[in-house]
């Protein structure tokens, strides 16, 4: 019998993943992953009840339930790298920092460590013959956020629910009286809790020093509280208000400026030609050719052309295309990698 090691979270999607691998003859055991437990101000960190919720669940599967911790780790590998992107004018992405570092290598090598021949996440993605394909529920798929994970790493994982829908997996829960089966879904950055990226920032990093917003004729029309905090295609928390609509189109963060625009034509707006960085790809560079790519979760696949190296371009203009987030790669419904937009 295999022995698998479930990431149990606290929440629906994770309950019922171990609950099925269970059913399906696995040995199961659950393991939390207690990643951060600070509390922010204004914002309670919510591990203590998702620990608590994960254990009842695994109370009621009758399922062996540990918990490793990874806080450290997850400070310098996510955490640290996400406000270091937003001090340099960039918008990192931490979910897919966190499966590339925490998900599927710490707590993949942790398990194996400690006897299990496998892991399961309650991932909206599938999982065949090495290869990552997305989630059955295009509202729910999350095999954006996985695309930095390895094939070696997929060999030793399952993700039993990216086969079903988000509502067929609350009815599973229903149907098996899981504890976790009305909880509401996780909000904010992983693991940290229902926290907006900014008040997260001002937490870590504290007041910003105030600089001009600037329109696209040159001219100050306003003040903004910190050129980092903001991102491309950005347009509330302006503060500019009357007439059209503004959209943030760049930063000067050595000057401590951001610009912004009224014109939704405005081809700082739009991309067509995207350069990536710090390329994975989980089952070998592809040939140069015509792909799929997403540049934001849930964002629709666009057609492009991969050159082959480090270029992509697109078939139509995509707007808001933000430095830092990642353009992901398909081929139909296969992942094949990806890279960080320049």
């Amino acid at each position: 019998m295999q022995k698998v090691y479930v990431g149990m979270s606290g929440g629906v999607d994770s309950s019922v993943t171990a609950a099925l691998l269970k059913q399906q003859g696995y040995d199961v055991t659950g393991v939390y992953m207690k990643n951060w437990s600070k509390d922010l101000p204004g914002f309670a960190c919510p591990w203590k009840q998702d620990y608590q919720d994960a254990k009842r669940v695994a109370v009621q599967l009758d399922i062996p339930f540990k918990m490793y911790d990874f806080e450290k780790e997850y400070r310098q590998k996510v955490v640290d790298y996400m406000v270091q992107g937003y001090q340099a004018g960039i918008t990192p992405n931490p979910d897919i920092m966190c499966n590339q570092e925490v998900k599927f290598k710490l707590f993949l090598e942790a398990a194996l460590a400690d006897g299990a021949d496998m892991i399961a996440t309650g991932h909206y993605a599938r999982i065949q013959n090495g290869q990552l394909k997305a989630g059955l529920d295009v509202n729910k798929d999350q095999s954006y956020f996985l695309y930095r994970v390895t094939e070696d790493a997929l060999q030793k994982s399952l993700m039993p629910i990216g086969e079903l829908s988000k509502p067929e997996v609350r009815a599973q829960a229903a149907k098996m009286g899981l504890a976790t089966a009305d909880k509401k879904d996780s909000q904010g950055i992983c693991f940290v809790g229902k926290v907006g990226i900014k008040d997260f920032l001002l937490a870590e990093l504290g007041p910003q020093e105030p600089g001009n917003l600037m329109d696209q004729r040159g001219n100050v029309i306003g003040q903004h509280d910190g050129a980092l905090f903001y991102t491309i295609g950005q347009r509330s928390g302006l503060g500019v208000g009357g007439g059209l609509p503004y959209y943030v189109v760049g930063k000067d963060m050595a000057a401590n400026q951001v610009f912004v625009t009224t014109d939704l034509t405005d081809p700082a707006l739009w991309r067509k030609e995207l350069q990536l960085a710090s390329l994975h790809w989980i089952n070998g560079r592809p040939a140069a050719g015509q792909y799929q790519v997403r540049t934001r979760y849930r964002a629709p696949l666009v057609e492009c052309t991969y050159d082959g190296a480090e270029t992509i371009i697109l078939k139509d203009e995509v707007r808001a295309v933000t430095p830092g987030q990642s353009a992901v790669i398909y081929q139909g419904d296969v992942v094949l990698g990806g890279g960080i937009v320049c």
